[in-house]
């Protein structure tokens, strides 16, 4: 992100006589890399290698609806919407979806290619996860946030479906969003300088700057953007001119170093350079620090059901990809400095890292380990402040390349980011996008054709599992997280047993998960408990209850949305039919 102006499952405890009828292998899990030949935007080539997620294929049980499991493991179908759910379809509403064509899921490997250098052999124990916060979303462990501008694509009439995300803004000056985007002239009165005409803005540095008239003014700001004082949302403070950590401002950031030392030598001139460089660096920080933090704690006074924290933070800097042996890690001296902020991480509701791709990074299982050791950085800093709970960690990414603005991301490269993010533990992702990535009729119908083609499903996708794998798993009380950390191990849903159909702007999954596929998350996933609740993962003898149960009580139940189907009578949808439609 840039400034406002755009630019830019171990081993079976017991054997179970009465689900030995039940598969104990899975399907195959392909997905497809799909291309776009549109104009402007290219689309990348597929991967040449297709890695099955699943062991070979076997029977399996008849296709149902199925809802995820509640903490009490009940069982019907799980739409994929925003609203209630409502008693089964009348036959014209059988109609309707038996005319609407599926939207198939991926056939390809869900795994991007293993890199050896971060895959080191043997198995690992599983990790003891402290418990984390609460979700924004009812029975949504992950969800997606749309927050990129529609201006120019709606003065083109070009229709964007956004249908699967939770929270739909934009990064225009509106307020009352579910997510509101800070910039540096939207919050308080930000000391920076503009680098371009050397201009200081509101003291240059913090330690120039006017801290009470800045929190006045952030007042305001806030009233102006979040309205209302019940909603819930994200909050996020994007200012990127300054680091608070003095060592990080290099580069063109440097000048605040400068101008650090040059404040402190017009008050004492006597001071070595080492000396004026010393206290210089003390001042910077505290300013930062007291800047920052009492930003937060306004937030978080004013509207504590936003989630307030700063974009870019945590950072990791693990660049160097073009490297033969890189691994993505975040180096020594990286955590050091982020335990450095300690403070930060205490004052924030929420942590916002960053993962946008290059285009040197375009299907590159490199890409997974860049965005891995990203956000595994921002959860373990989201643990520093030992509290009752972990801080919710929201990932950052773009549908196109930073430095390709017209070249979108491939199936392959979203399971680097937002599958990536999801499989490691984040709460979300947030899909940013600039003014200029979608500026002319060209682009916009480029971005709606990649929305329905290729992004939409792969979020129904990874958010359905994530979904699945919580309920049936953690029996709705917490999210799955990766056992070992450094595996290829992806939440995805296996397409022989699942199909995602698109009905009147809505997107609904239809079928259940097989026994094998329930083992398998078992022996590959862990759960992170809710604050407060208890989520310890099913045993296998658990599983095998949960999904008879799920079968015994959802072979026959159908249920869509009551905003989806408003103007139909609800009535129940036959065997018949679930025998003739749900071949997956």
């Amino acid at each position: 992100m840039t400034s406002h102006s755009g630019v830019p499952l171990p081993l079976l405890e017991d054997k179970l006589e009465y689900v030995s009828q039940l598969p104990h292998t899975c399907k195959h899990l392909f997905l497809s890399h799909k291309t776009i030949d549109v104009p402007l935007h290219n689309n990348l080539k597929s991967l040449p290698s297709k890695l099955s997620l699943y062991p070979p294929p076997s029977e399996k049980l008849p296709p149902v609806f199925v809802k995820p499991l509640s903490p009490h493991t009940s069982v019907s179908l799980f739409p994929l919407s925003n609203s209630a759910l409502t008693p089964p379809l009348t036959s014209k509403a059988s109609q309707l979806l038996a005319e609407t064509s599926p939207i198939p899921l991926p056939k390809s490997s869900l795994s991007p290619p293993k890199a050896t250098a971060s895959n080191p052999p043997g198995l690992h124990p599983p990790r003891v996860l402290p418990d984390t916060a609460g979700l924004l979303f009812k029975d949504q462990p992950f969800i997606v946030t749309w927050n990129i501008p529609n201006l120019v694509c709606n003065r083109y009439n070009i229709s964007l479906d956004t249908s699967p995300f939770k929270g739909v803004a934009t990064p225009a000056k509106v307020p009352g969003q579910f997510l509101s985007l800070f910039y540096t002239n939207r919050l308080g009165l930000y000391p920076y300088v503009d680098l371009n005409s050397k201009k200081h803005f509101y003291g240059g540095i913090p330690q120039r700057a006017n801290l009470k008239v800045s929190m006045d003014k952030a007042k305001d700001d806030i009233n102006y953007y979040i309205p209302s004082k019940t909603t819930r949302g994200l909050a996020v403070i994007d200012w990127e001119e300054w680091r608070p950590l003095w060592d990080r401002n290099w580069g063109n950031k440097r000048i605040y170093q400068t101008l650090s030392v040059a404040h402190v030598k017009q008050t004492n001139r006597s001071l070595t350079a080492q000396q004026a460089m010393k206290k210089a660096k003390q001042q910077f920080e505290e300013a930062a620090r007291k800047f920052m933090s009492r930003m937060l704690e306004l937030g978080k006074a004013m509207r504590p059901n936003y989630l307030w924290g700063f974009y870019l933070f945590p950072n990791c800097y693990n660049y160097g990809w073009q490297e033969p042996s890189y691994t993505g890690q975040c180096s020594r001296e990286v955590r050091r400095q982020n335990n450095e902020l300690l403070w930060l991480w205490d004052s924030s509701t929420a942590l916002y890292p960053s993962v946008y791709l290059q285009a040197s990074l375009a299907d590159n299982p490199k890409a997974a380990l860049m965005v891995r050791n990203r956000v595994q950085e921002a959860l373990r800093v989201s643990a520093l402040p030992r509290l009752s709970g972990t801080k919710p960690v929201f990932v950052y990414t773009r549908p196109v390349f930073v430095d390709q603005n017209r070249r979108f991301l491939s199936q392959g490269d979203l399971i680097s980011t937002i599958g990536e993010s999801a499989a490691v533990g984040a709460s979300g992702a947030v899909l940013w996008g600039a003014s200029a990535d979608y500026d002319d009729q060209t682009s916009c119908e480029a971005l709606s054709f990649y929305l329905t083609s290729t992004l939409n499903p792969y979020i129904i996708n990874v958010t359905a599992a994530a979904q699945l794998c919580s309920n049936f798993l953690c029996r709705g009380n917490g999210r799955c997280v990766r056992k070992k950390s450094r595996s290829n191990h992806y939440l995805h849903l296996d397409p022989e047993n699942f199909r995602v159909v698109h009905v009147r702007e809505r997107y609904f999954v239809l079928g259940t998960p097989t026994f094998a596929e329930l083992k398998i998350l078992r022996r590959r996933f862990n759960c992170q408990c809710y604050k407060g609740l208890s989520c310890t993962p099913r045993t296998y003898r658990e599983l095998a209850k949960a999904l008879l149960f799920s079968v015994k009580q959802g072979l026959y139940q159908n249920t869509l949305s009551k905003a989806t189907l408003d103007d139909i009578q609800q009535s129940s949808i036959t065997k018949e039919y679930v025998k003739n439609n749900m071949n997956v």
